[in-house]
């Protein structure tokens, strides 16, 4: 079996980063670290062609991504993140989107476990069990979801909607609707732990949150998520993600239920397009990029697994406001 980058650095005694910018030649490199490098690949016969190491061992110098939908922007983001680390690594980068297919997600990671040196999960769908097993197959970190033993890289969930719970109760609204994610969705379970939090913590009463249900984030959940708020009675919707606010908005500009007038409306992720929007959206920010960043340093640089839970901020904007008078 042909040697790996992985075998090579670990020899060097660096990270694969270095290794693969040591091979590269690049100057950021010391000079002694990059013949000490260079040593190690020879004597454990490793291939540096990308294309001969490819065609002999059907792996290449590649971190693959795994996104349940790539068409929401916070996937997008995350991607940017991966693809800049990684290239500052001197890799390439490989993204497949799953469509929020669990099957489909546990096939992609099979696959590009034969031809990448590891891989980002984003948002995985498959069971606890699923994932162990695949960690028990192939190297990958996940993104918004943790499991013992495997490296994971969140957000700070149970903060984030302690913050909008805050701030939307300090407008004076004590009826606010959770337009909750889909119900397999790790993410969402922790934002519910945050309402559970903030119900602890006395920032809100316990009938005070309305569950709305659960909901596919787009168009077609947001349509529902909006009428069901509608019908709740309502005056604040606290959504799963933007992309699900982005619906929530639309429907209610339909009914002619003015945001933030008669409704108002936080997000949770701050997409680009959120403060594009009319109103500018209130939404949790949740650092995708860098979210990205940490996970490929993380599959790089770490031979033990480890968690992050990064810190967010809520972003006020002007679909926030007080709730009409009765």
């Amino acid at each position: 079996m042909a040697t790996t980058l992985r075998e090579v650095a670990a020899a060097a005694g660096v990270s694969m980063a270095t290794a693969s910018r040591a091979l590269a030649g690049s100057p950021t490199v010391a000079a002694g670290t990059r013949d000490r490098v260079r040593r190690a690949a020879t004597e454990l016969g490793y291939q540096p062609n990308r294309a001969a190491r490819q065609l002999a061992t059907g792996r290449g110098q590649a971190i693959g991504l795994v996104v349940p939908d790539l068409q929401n922007a916070f996937y997008a983001s995350v991607a940017t993140g991966i693809h800049r680390r990684v290239r500052d690594a001197g890799l390439t980068a490989v993204i497949a989107d799953t469509d929020e297919d669990p099957a489909r997600e546990l096939e992609v990671l099979g696959q590009l476990a034969m031809v990448t040196d590891g891989a980002v999960l984003a948002s995985p769908r498959s069971t606890d069990a699923e994932l162990a097993e695949a960690a028990e197959r192939s190297r990958f970190v996940l993104v918004n979801r943790m499991l013992d033993g495997v490296p994971a890289v969140v957000g700070d969930n149970v903060e984030g909607i302690i913050q909008a719970v805050r701030h939307l109760t300090a407008l004076g609204h004590d009826r606010i609707g959770y337009a909750g994610g889909p119900a397999a969705s790790w993410s969402d379970a922790r934002r519910r732990d945050g309402l559970a939090e903030a119900v602890r913590r006395g920032l809100v009463g316990p009938r005070s949150v309305v569950d709305l249900g659960a909901f596919r984030p787009g168009p077609a959940g947001g349509i529902d998520a909006a009428d069901q708020a509608v019908a709740a009675g309502v005056t604040a919707i606290l959504a799963f993600n933007d992309q699900l606010a982005l619906g929530i908005l639309g429907r209610l500009i339909d009914r002619g239920v003015a945001v933030p007038g008669r409704m108002s409306v936080v997000g949770f992720d701050d997409v680009p397009v959120a403060r594009l929007l009319a109103p500018p959206l209130t939404t949790v920010a949740v650092p995708a990029m860098e979210i990205g960043r940490t996970a490929v340093e993380i599959l790089l640089n770490e031979t033990e697994a480890s968690n992050r839970i990064l810190p967010v901020e809520l972003q006020v904007r002007r679909s926030t406001a007080e709730p009409p008078r009765r």
